[in-house]
This record gives structure tokens, sequence and C-alpha cells, in this order.
């Protein structure tokens, strides 16, 4: 049960930071919404695409990025630099 709370924080810590980054994004190009979000996974990152698709809608329900389309690349490389990272590809927003 401990490991499970561990896990939920960092993925709402996880999702806390993408949503922060995103709406910069958002503000620096004056959008009215966000169109799409692509993100790219790590092999470590113990996240499956559905899984992510989960907190991401949860966390963007209420924000500009609500009802955005979401791309989810899956790394399957865990001798990769940022294997256990989420890294941000790219925001299409409309203005």
């Amino acid at each position: 049960m401990q490991t499970r709370k561990v896990a939920n924080m960092h993925e709402a810590t996880l999702m806390l930071s993408l949503m922060h980054r995103i709406d910069e994004i958002v503000k620096c190009e004056g959008a009215r919404r966000v169109v799409s979000v692509s993100v790219w996974l790590g092999a470590l990152s113990h996240m499956s695409a559905e899984h992510f698709a989960e907190h991401f809608e949860h966390a963007a329900t209420g924000t500009i990025a609500e009802g955005a389309r979401l791309k989810v690349t899956v790394s399957d490389d865990p001798g990769h630099a940022n294997a256990q990272d989420l890294m941000l590809k790219s925001v299409a927003v409309e203005i």
C-alpha cells in the first residue's frame, strides 16, 4: 500500500510539472486553447501510454488543455539516458 501512495505522488508531481510547462507555453504564445500535446515516456518511467493518458485527462480537466489531442511515444530502451523521464515534445495551440 505504501508503494502505491509513492507512485501516486510521483505521478501527481509529473502531471503538475507537465501542466505547469504547458501553461508557460500557452502564456508565451498568447493561446486560446491547447490543440494537442506530444510526450515521450522513458522505458523506465513506469507508465504506459494508457496510464499516462488517464492522468493527463484528469490533470487537464478545467484547464486550457482540456480536450487536447494527446500523442504518447513510449521508449523501449532502458539504457537511454532519459529512460526514467517524461519529456514534453510539443504543444500545438490555437491563438
